[in-house]
């Protein structure tokens, strides 16, 4: 692939119910790796929430592909911003 099909971008999750999603969204996120450049997270207790800030790079398919997986988690969120190019 070549750096022309890949985007840049940051995916954000939250995570409603860290003790029944966190094991589900880190297999995940270990399953796509290789697409993930950076990655920050925030358990967030005063609000009852875990929060990721993922730095990624890789072809809409793939990132879409880890989204998709992670969206369809009960008590989980996640929107994504890519570069355009």
């Amino acid at each position: 692939m070549s750096a022309v099909d890949k985007r840049v971008g940051v995916v954000g999750i939250v995570i409603e119910d860290r003790h029944a999603a966190a094991p589900k969204v880190n297999q995940i996120l270990s399953e796509f790796g290789g697409i993930i450049a950076g990655r920050m997270g925030l358990p967030y207790k005063e609000r009852g929430v875990s929060i990721i800030a993922l730095i990624v790079d890789g072809s809409t398919d793939e990132i879409g592909a880890m989204t998709g997986k992670l969206g369809n988690i009960e008590g989980v969120s996640v929107r994504t911003a890519l570069s355009k190019s």
